[in-house]
């Protein structure tokens, strides 16, 4: 028996052993942190054996005899989301560990794998990774979003929609730490992403929430690329940004999609509505710079459209909705 458990938007299925495995380290985890200095002892040893066993289950693969071992995919998978779970635990502590491993070749095999558990597993820990150390990953950046894009046009995507849901999830958590070295990828990942949005009867709500979200990452770090061609994909990115949550994501996600509106004005004129029910779907900004951003946008547009066009996009918008966005001073 499996289970599937949803850290952040990243999805992670393990069996039963893995599950127990994990949660005892992450309890552990969360008292050893509060030691701090004798902190990093307790988990070398247990990320030093996590390395080893894929090492040994990745030659087993190809090479029964000379691993000494028959393969067995479950110990990797088992691995990866052990190593995910000290990654999250040990935040930028696991650096250290990382800087003098081979986990970023053997990560990068991983998420290449034939079986779709391993791939699942491989790119939430890419995702933990570019959160804490992505300096690490930097040497094979374009391999990694090479791979975790390719995940967003499988022809068998519902059955692997863990597997683009976590690649989705990696690729934008990385777009926000490297930042314009994400570019040469931009545009081949946007491709993915809008006809996901575009098609939103026939996938997954999680993948749906991190493709608008990844969207709106991958705009606010390349607006230039992104903004001339928002036309195309707005009125579904916003449909989106209106069914998440208030969250840093969401914020990253607005950051994107101010940052495109100010490169290219014209370019969201025609999905004027559907943008101000995406703004009126936040409960509360708790960024000021962001909500600041936004009070921009929309002085920005009601300034543009004279001659009683902004008025008549306002009575376009439901009077729950006209209420929420006079908290942005329009």
């Amino acid at each position: 028996m499996d289970f599937e458990i949803s850290y952040d938007r990243r999805i992670v299925t393990k069996s039963v052993l893995c599950k127990i495995l994990l949660d005892v380290l992450l309890q552990h985890l969360g008292v050893l942190s509060a030691l701090g200095t004798g902190f990093s002892q307790f988990a070398e040893p247990v990320f030093q054996r996590c390395i080893n066993i894929i090492q040994t289950q990745q030659l087993a693969k190809v090479d029964t005899v000379s691993a000494g071992v028959q393969y067995d995919k479950e110990f990797i998978v088992c691995c990866l989301d052990l190593l995910s779970g000290l990654a999250e635990g040990l935040g930028s502590g696991i650096e250290s560990l990382v800087s003098h491993s081979n986990l970023r070749d053997l990560l990068l095999q991983c998420c290449m794998d034939d079986a779709s558990d391993v791939r699942q597993s491989a790119f939430a820990l890419l995702g933990d990774l570019a959160r804490v150390c992505p300096v690490h990953l930097r040497p094979r950046l374009s391999e990694f979003l090479d791979i975790a894009a390719k995940q967003l046009t499988s022809p068998k995507l519902k059955e692997t929609v863990s597997v683009a849901n976590n690649a989705c999830w990696s690729i934008g958590e990385l777009a926000v730490k490297v930042r314009q070295e994400i570019a040469p990828v931009v545009m081949t990942v946007i491709s993915c992403l809008v006809p996901i949005l575009q098609h939103v009867e026939e996938v997954n709500k999680s993948l749906i929430e991190n493709s608008a979200i990844t969207l709106g990452r991958l705009a606010w770090v390349c607006p230039e690329l992104v903004s001339p061609h928002m036309e195309h994909f707005m009125q579904a990115w916003c449909s989106a940004l209106s069914m998440i949550r208030d969250d840093i994501e969401k914020e990253d996600a607005f950051r994107g999609l101010c940052a495109m509106v100010k490169a290219n004005p014209s370019g969201a004129l025609s999905s004027l509505v559907f943008m101000c029910k995406a703004i009126a779907s936040w409960h509360e900004i708790r960024s000021e710079d962001l909500h600041n951003d936004i009070c921009e946008v929309l002085r920005g547009y009601k300034q543009m459209l004279r001659n009683g066009a902004w008025d008549q996009c306002m009575s376009a918008l439901e009077p729950p909705v006209k209420d929420k966005l006079s908290k942005y001073q329009v």
